[in-house]
């Protein structure tokens, strides 16, 4: 690290690279609200308590937690013994509504409810913190980026990608021009490992009293309740709540939606990477409501000043790039590989090939390391910086990579226009681009 910048300039200077990756004239680098001593605690709001809620509900437990909201009553009550001052919801916009002195909000809800209660919250003037994905629809992450810019909050997507060292040191050995141009990157993942690429079961099942089912469809078109499949591969298991409401396309994003903002985030970080020209996918097969045991999606990406076009290759389902690319090194279950006209790179490993690297050395730092993603947003709030991951960056990466799943919805290669925000070639797939939302929710 250059001993002449102080910590501060580090932490603008990620600033600055993480908005590399924006779209032109969509994202202009957002600026924090005024500055709060760092000896005061904020008073921050929890959406979501469960699985992943939990997790971030704990991560920022040193601030004052005033309100909590889950539609599980179990999982609400559970969180209020945990933290008996605070008022508990189960309707995020009552939340937002009631709590007048809100500073931030952490959000953990599933991926079709992360825009709805951000954007609210959001025009409420509250930073927040949203888990990953960081929305439902391509539409939404445009809406989410702007919002957090009009309204000069903090942000932060639930990504460590920009805490992790060895996705540094990758992004600085790449941006050194270590393996050259980059031309190509592979990403994979052993998602789904949940149930995926099934139809609808049919039946209903009455609702548990501790289940507000009205609140957890929220924005999205009312279904009746199933609780556990009664036959077929995935008999006994979990229709919809807790956790598996992923590979359904009215609630998640499917694998990609799950892990994209991690491992393709080091790719858009490393390579300024804005908006794909064109999307393309092949898959086990699309079911009408779900996304599918395993696909393949080829994202193509035009040229950057003096950078060349770049093709990335996302797989899931147990789907992997040719082993001759690592030199017959097996493949973890989640990785990011880079393909240079001088060599190869896996986020965190020396370069290949290894006779053409035998000496390798790191290059020099020259990025920031930020601390722990939670307390990098809340010091960002009290200290008036930025984040790693906050929604101008997050929000273009994110429009990208759900045109990976509007390319599955309708099988076949797509187009895209991100200054129109249109898909040029198939008018049908317009459709996807934006949602419809229940009576009474709104974006």
């Amino acid at each position: 690290m250059n001993d002449h910048w102080t910590r501060r300039e580090f932490l603008r200077q990620a600033a600055v690279t993480g908005a590399a990756a924006t779209v032109a004239g969509a994202y202009p680098r957002p600026a924090s609200a005024a500055a709060q001593s760092p000896n005061n605690k904020l008073n921050v709001g929890i959406i979501g308590t469960g699985g992943r809620g939990h997790a971030n509900m704990m991560a920022v437990a040193g601030e004052n937690i005033v309100a909590l909201c889950d539609i599980d009553r179990n999982r609400l009550d559970a969180a209020g013994k945990r933290f008996p001052a605070a008022r508990k919801y189960t309707d995020f916009r009552k939340l937002l509504e009631t709590e007048k002195d809100l500073d931030a909000v952490v959000l953990s809800t599933p991926d079709h409810c992360h825009a709805p209660a951000s954007v609210m919250a959001m025009k409420l003037g509250r930073h927040v913190y949203c888990e990953k994905p960081l929305t439902h629809s391509v539409h939404e992450a445009r809406v989410m980026g702007q919002t957090a810019v009009a309204n000069k909050l903090v942000t932060q997507m639930g990504t460590g990608a920009q805490s992790s060292e060895s996705h540094i040191r990758t992004v600085e050995a790449i941006q050194a021009g270590v393996i050259g141009p980059v031309h190509e990157a592979h990403c994979w993942t052993n998602r789904p490992i949940w149930p995926q690429g099934q139809d609808r079961p049919a039946g209903e099942d009455p609702v548990p009293k501790h289940i507000d089912w009205d609140q957890w469809i929220g924005p999205a078109p009312m279904r009746p309740y199933k609780n556990k499949y009664t036959d077929g591969p995935f008999k006994g298991k979990q229709v919809y709540h807790p956790f598996v409401w992923r590979g359904w396309w009215d609630f998640g994003t499917g694998a990609l939606g799950d892990i994209a903002p991690h491992i393709t985030n080091v790719v858009f970080w490393a390579l300024g990477l804005g908006a794909p020209s064109a999307v393309e996918a092949e898959c086990s097969g699309m079911k009408p409501e779900a996304f599918p045991s395993w696909s393949i999606i080829r994202f193509y990406f035009p040229a950057r000043a003096d950078r060349p076009p770049v093709k990335l290759v996302w797989y899931d389902g147990g789907k992997k790039p040719p082993a001759d690319l690592v030199e017959g090194d097996k493949l973890g279950p989640n990785g990011t590989l880079f393909i240079g006209s001088k060599g190869r790179m896996l986020v965190g490993g020396p370069p290949l090939p290894r006779k053409d690297f035998a000496d390798y050395q790191w290059p020099k730092p020259t990025l920031p390391r930020r601390i722990e993603i939670h307390q990098d947003w809340i010091r960002a709030i009290k200290e008036n910086d930025q984040t790693g991951c906050h929604f101008g960056y997050s929000g273009p990466m994110t429009e990208a990579y759900l045109l990976g799943n509007i390319a599955l919805k309708v099988g076949r290669k797509i187009e895209w226009d991100a200054a129109a925000m249109k898909i040029t070639n198939c008018p049908e797939a317009n459709q996807y681009v934006k949602r419809e939302y229940r009576k009474g929710w709104t974006l």
